[in-house]
């Protein structure tokens, strides 16, 4: 029996998660100027150059294992990239400034700013895949999906260990063509879909968060997505199957001449292989996981999450920002 007498208690270890969030507001703030304003390569810099200037503020040794803009030619924090100062603890940096840049374009819901990191050397490297096939469910339902099980089969076993019914499931699907076989066989289960433009960071998130009406997550998306979305899945619970799936000969035969595997399945635990892991998100175009920014003339409220993946505390925060004191001390021209 577990006493209070036989925990060793430690120090108090500083929660990076908290500071990832400043880093994800400056990138959310000064995007959200874009909000449907059909530009989404300048939404897409306007967060890159915010979130650069937000590195440079924290006391790490980050390395960019995941960046992002090489699979739509945006502005980018490239591969290898060295963020933060150069000192105190040494860090695998995963980052999508603006995880939806469609969304925000168009001035759609669920557009995020989002940061992961993980201690150096325990992110996983996707090399050059964009795409992979996903599977994501919440904690009761963790070790009960199978990437290779049929949909239906799938669906059973969630709704069991959710105590459901199949037909109260709501499962978030991509609304991509790829997807009509997935979503014909989801409707012929009985279970309910979300359908989504975008946004498959967001989608993962919702899967796992007791707060949401979703239930599940099934098909295929972005690599680098899923990394990031490892990293908070650490810390909220849950589970994430996934498995590369190119979506072209060209990209299959970068995997295999990089060397990775198109067959092995990677759960949460093999893409981010430490418990150290921190994760924040802040809300741009607001939607069903994070509110969006508001300005309000003299300043502007955020809505983010923090998370960290050692004590799986997950902080949801409103931050009130003032442009008067703000911009005498920013490098970011937010108003």
């Amino acid at each position: 029996m577990i006493t209070q007498a036989t925990i060793t208690p430690e120090a108090p270890v500083r929660n990076l998660a908290m500071d990832l969030v400043r880093v994800t507001e400056a990138a959310a703030l000064a995007s959200a100027r874009w909000l449907g304003k059909g530009a989404k390569e300048d939404g897409d810099k306007a967060a890159v150059d915010a979130m650069r200037l937000g590195f440079n503020a924290l006391d790490i040794k980050g390395v960019v294992i995941i960046g992002e803009g090489e699979k739509d030619e945006a502005p980018m924090l490239y591969n290898g990239e060295k963020v933060g100062m150069g000192t105190g603890l040494a860090v695998d940096i995963a980052v999508d400034p603006v995880e939806g840049t469609n969304l925000l374009a168009t001035g759609r819901p669920n557009a995020i700013s989002v940061v992961g990191a993980a201690l150096s050397g325990t992110m996983y490297n996707p090399g050059p895949s964009f795409y992979m096939q996903k599977l994501v469910a919440p904690a009761p339902a963790a070790d009960v999906i199978d990437l290779d099980a049929p949909v239906a089969v799938n669906l059973k076993n969630v709704a069991k260990a959710l105590g459901k019914d199949v037909d109260d499931l709501v499962v978030f699907v991509l609304d991509k063509p790829r997807h009509q076989p997935l979503i014909k066989e989801i409707r012929s289960a009985g279970a309910r879909i979300q359908l989504h433009t975008d946004g498959d960071v967001s989608g993962a998130l919702m899967a796992v968060d007791p707060r949401s009406d979703v239930d599940l997550m099934m098909g295929t998306g972005g690599t680098p997505e899923g990394v990031i979305a490892a990293c908070a899945i650490r810390g909220m619970g849950g589970q994430m199957l996934a498995r590369l799936d190119p979506q072209s000969e060209k990209e299959k035969k970068s995997i295999l001449d990089a060397g990775i595997s198109l067959t092995e399945i990677l759960s949460v635990e093999k893409l981010v292989s430490t418990d150290e892991v921190f994760f924040a998100a802040t809300g741009i175009s607001g939607g069903t996981f994070i509110s969006g920014v508001r300005y309000e003339g003299g300043g502007a409220v955020t809505h983010s999450v923090a998370i960290r993946g050692r004590t799986g505390t997950i902080r949801y925060m409103e931050a009130f920002h003032n442009w008067d004191k703000l911009m005498k001390i920013s490098t970011i021209a937010y108003d």
